[in-house]
């Protein structure tokens, strides 16, 4: 894992179109991710990546209460290989090393896929809500202050 520089605003792109794509149809519309400003993200400091060349994305953003987990991406060519469990401990690792006490996240209701995944990694629902034209269910996890995983 490392921070995303300039330099990697074509592949970060690459990787969030291929993960989301197969969503359009299924809920209708672009998902929000696809449409964001990638290159201010990078700029900000919120985007990590992993892989030579990219397959994984990881957006974070740090609020004073906690870490949001903006956007986890994984290119369907690297499935079932672990990235996005990779992916999932850095933040966590992140979190701790921002003394963060929890991470929020949200996913499209109609993304079962995710709702069937996040569990398995500790979140837990606390809200399902209309966030403009998306039906979204929000998660967070509680992450321990403990020492950081060596393999941040």
């Amino acid at each position: 894992m490392r921070p995303a520089t300039a330099a990697d605003a074509d592949a970060v792109k690459v990787v969030i179109d291929a993960a989301y794509r197969p969503y359009i149809t299924r809920i209708g519309l672009r998902p929000a991710p696809m449409d964001a400003d990638h290159a201010a993200d990078i700029a900000a400091g919120r985007v990590f990546v992993t892989g030579d060349p990219v397959v994984g994305v990881l957006v974070l953003v740090a609020e004073p209460d906690h870490l949001v987990l903006e956007n986890i991406a994984v290119h369907p060519d690297a499935h079932r290989q672990g990235v996005g469990r990779h992916l999932l401990t850095f933040a966590e690792t992140h979190a701790r090393a921002l003394g963060l006490p929890e991470i929020r996240l949200y996913t499209n209701a109609l993304m079962w896929e995710n709702q069937e995944i996040y569990p398995r990694y500790g979140y837990e629902v606390t809200e399902r809500r209309q966030d403009g034209q998306y039906d979204r269910v929000h998660y967070r996890k509680r992450v321990s202050q403990a020492a950081a995983a060596p393999d941040q």
